[in-house]
């Protein structure tokens, strides 16, 4: 205690060092916990909220220290009696106290009570003691009391009374005895070994009944109070014949032990008195005096013969004894006395009572072990081992018990906690006895584990341990702003630490800008379109997706978003032959053609893929419709039969290339076919319309003859400088010949080209029907070119 107001006033003096006295003052304060109990007095039946002591000032601690401290008082047992202001530091009593109601069975009355302090944690003990007042007067159990008295009694003979009752204590309680002025009785005062005085009538001068048969006397009870209260009863003594023999007990004094457990009706004792007398003057009754009420309440006395059987509940933890007198009285109005002193045996029929005083409301999950979790106490009412108790933990929990003084015990953790495995625990703490028939309770309390980010975001398709692919398809054309799919990530922590936001990653330099195409909604990771796509040019793509909680620092993962382009059927077929540039291709076909003749291939090519690129070929239009038929994959037109004489020298045809798209879309190619029989009659056919209209016989030999002339003058001429161009042409290659070696040719056939050309089976554009052949040499001598060789089925 030296030490303590020593740092105290060192602290005042030195503004300084005020912090670090106060720590040190705390110190001492926790080291000095269980030694240091403040006492204070306070009288009874004071008003509500009256001052009891200002507990700031007595322990030295600032009036900022308490609040920061979270100082509370704590009273035992389940009513708090007294409050603490957090402000001002003054301990109240919370409600008007009566000692008679708190204490009715003790002279002192002291009430226990705990200052509590946290961070650090400290408990102070401290007692009230509640001085009596004077506030009730002596009473006696009767108004009237009646005695009767044998006019024989010798002088000095005394006669017990019945005492006044006063619940006051100390010298507020019963003092002294009065008897108002009569010529016959005194008073004689004295008092027990327990305590308690009582009260006999002396006879001080013989009766005689023939000259007053009763008397009346007024017995005054007074307190030490001031001013000093009492009670009043009135005392009938009524004067009896003779009778020479009083009734005389066994004994004295009768003591008996008894568990408090005892069953109603239970017999306690029997006392027994003898008269010699006979007739009425010696039948003995048997009736309590001198006895407390409880006492009264508690057993019962048969007048006849004698037995005191339990009729109330015995308690140890309210009365260990039990002190009573029984008076015997004959028919003759003669009486002795005896006492019963009824010692009470504790038995275990308290359970133990849990007071929990602090509760942490949660505790993160990185939490340290040994982080304290709650303080409670355990009190039994019961005493020896009855009232001796052990704490325990139900369940395998990461959870302990440690005592700490006082019956005071502190619940730690002892292992990492983790929230996203078990998200808060219900803790039952049970409390046991000692006795032989072990009795306990429990009390469960709530744990809650707060949440820390120590998990990051997993997308719900996982391949590696932070990746995870998706596949979105969206069709080409499609307008902007449409939901192609959502992306899904969890995470199983709390709070903000498992709220997930969603991001686009921005890709390298130089790479394709994804973020161009699409966009990612941050909240639900609805992943949308940002602008029609076109699928022959962007068939597929991959942008990388960032998954981050809200914790502090936040955790992220990644996933790869695949989006495919769906191909929509979008372009028409495209005619490579005949070209769509000429209105129709002129194709001869010879009279003598069989059925299956090849007349002519359509190839036409698609833009799209898939089935929007599977193209069939019909005929939709012909002069002649039984004469040719169209391959439907290969696009060949070959005739349906042999052709006739009866057959139209010309025909027209339309084939329609469709392909199979929803919906389809189509071409058409236009086929201008002449049937000859050699090839004069093939240029006459392919140089007029049969649509143009009919001419003059004589105008067609006209010129007919005019184009053979032409045409005769043209090819000699041509034959004169064929002749020239070769001869001179032989002599060049002779001086070639003579300088360097022959070249050997290099000949290029249709397989050769196979890589640049365009492959008949995926787009049906060539057919092998033709082949063509090509010789090249490296010198400019000669070159040949051999062209249309067919192959027929």
């Amino acid at each position: 205690g030296w030490l303590f107001w020593r740092v105290m006033a060192c602290g005042r003096r030195s503004g300084a060092r005020k912090r670090q006295v106060i720590l040190f003052i705390l110190c001492v304060c926790v080291c000095q916990s269980g030694a240091e109990t403040l006492r204070y007095s306070l009288p009874e039946e004071m008003e509500k909220d009256s001052f009891v002591a200002n507990i700031a000032k007595d322990l030295g601690v600032p009036l900022s220290q308490l609040a920061a401290r979270k100082a509370r008082v704590v009273s035992e047992g389940n009513e708090q009696l007294f409050r603490l202001n957090q402000d001002t530091g003054v301990l109240t009593a919370k409600e008007s106290l009566d000692r008679e109601e708190i204490c009715p069975q003790s002279d002192t009355c002291t009430l226990v009570f705990k200052i509590f302090f946290e961070n650090p944690l400290q408990l102070i003990r401290g007692e009230v003691e509640i001085r009596d007042v004077n506030d009730n007067s002596p009473v006696f159990p009767e108004k009237e009391m009646v005695l009767e008295i044998l006019e024989t009694a010798s002088p000095g003979s005394r006669f017990p009374l019945e005492s006044a009752q006063d619940k006051d204590v100390g010298i507020n309680g019963l003092q002294n005895y009065s008897l108002g002025p009569n010529p016959h009785f005194s008073l004689a005062l004295g008092t027990g070994k327990d305590g308690v005085k009582y009260v006999e009538l002396v006879l001080q001068r013989q009766l005689d009944r023939e000259e007053q048969r009763e008397l009346s006397l007024l017995l005054t009870a007074t307190d030490g109070g001031s001013p000093p209260r009492s009670g009043t009863a009135q005392v009938r003594i009524v004067v009896v014949d003779a009778n020479d023999n009083t009734p005389v007990f066994e004994r004295e004094t009768y003591e008996v032990r008894l568990a408090e457990n005892s069953p109603l009706k239970q017999l306690v004792v029997r006392v027994t008195a003898a008269d010699p007398d006979e007739g009425s003057n010696g039948e003995v009754h048997y009736a309590f005096t001198q006895t407390s009420e409880r006492s009264r309440q508690l057993f019962q006395l048969n007048p006849t013969t004698g037995e005191i059987r339990v009729t109330g509940q015995l308690d140890f933890e309210e009365a260990k004894s039990h002190n009573m007198v029984v008076k015997a009285t004959d028919g003759g109005g003669l009486s002795g006395h005896c006492k019963v002193q009824v010692e009470v045996l504790d038995v275990n029929d308290n359970a133990p009572e849990i007071a929990l005083t602090s509760l942490s409301a949660s505790i993160p999950e990185n939490a340290p072990p040994r982080t304290v979790v709650a303080l409670f106490s355990v009190r039994d009412r019961d005493s020896g081992d009855n009232g001796r108790t052990e704490c325990s933990i139900d369940g395998d929990l990461p959870f302990s018990l440690t005592p700490t003084f006082d019956n005071y015990y502190e619940l730690r953790t002892n292992a990492a906690l983790d929230r996203e495995r078990m998200a808060g625990y219900n803790i039952t703490i049970t409390a046991t006895d000692w006795g032989r028939k072990r009795l306990s309770s429990q009390e469960t309390i709530f744990v809650q584990i707060s949440d820390v980010n120590d998990n990051p975001p997993e997308f719900t398709q996982e391949i590696y341990t932070m990746s995870a692919i998706y596949t979105m398809v969206m069709s080409e054309n499609e307008p902007a702003g449409r939901s192609l799919g959502r992306l899904s990530a969890t995470d199983p922590d709390a709070g903000e630490n498992a709220r997930v936001r969603y991001s686009l990653v921005p890709p390298p330099t130089g790479t394709l800008t994804a973020a161009s195409f699409i966009s990612v909604d941050a909240e639900s990771g609805t992943v949308r379109s940002l602008r029609p796509l076109d699928y022959e040019k962007v068939r597929s793509f991959e942008v990388t997706v960032r998954a981050a909680d809200g914790g502090s620092p936040p955790l992220s993962a990644q996933a790869v978003l695949h989006i495919v382009v769906r191909d929509e059927n979008d372009n028409t077929p495209e005619l490579l032959h005949p070209g769509p540039e000429s209105s129709a291709a002129g194709e001869l076909v010879p009279r003598w053609a069989p059925s299956g003749y090849l007349v002519a291939k359509v190839v036409a090519v698609d833009a799209d893929a898939g089935q929007n690129a599977w193209l069939s070929y019909e005929l939709a239009k012909a002069t002649e419709p039984g004469l040719f038929r169209v391959g439907l994959h290969s696009g060949e037109v070959r005739t349906a039969r042999a052709v006739t004489e009866r057959d139209a020298a010309r025909q027209r045809l339309i084939v329609l290339v469709r392909d199979r798209g929803q919906p389809s879309r189509s071409a058409t190619a236009t086929l201008a076919v002449a049937l000859v029989d050699d090839f004069s009659d093939a240029f006459h056919q392919l140089g007029h319309d049969p649509a143009g209209g009919q001419q003059p016989q004589v105008a067609e030999e006209e010129m007919l003859t005019t184009y053979l002339i032409a045409s005769l003058c043209c090819v000699s001429s041509l034959f004169l400088l064929s002749v020239l161009v070769l001869t001179a042409n032989t002599l060049c290659r002779a001086r070639v010949r003579a300088e360097f070696p022959p070249p050997s040719p290099s000949c290029y056939t249709d397989g050769d080209f196979a890589s640049d050309g365009v492959g008949v089976g995926s787009t049906a554009t060539l057919s092998p029907a033709y082949r063509y052949e090509m010789c090249l040499t490296s010198g400019s001598g000669r070159s040949e070119f051999q062209f249309l060789r067919p192959i027929l089925p």
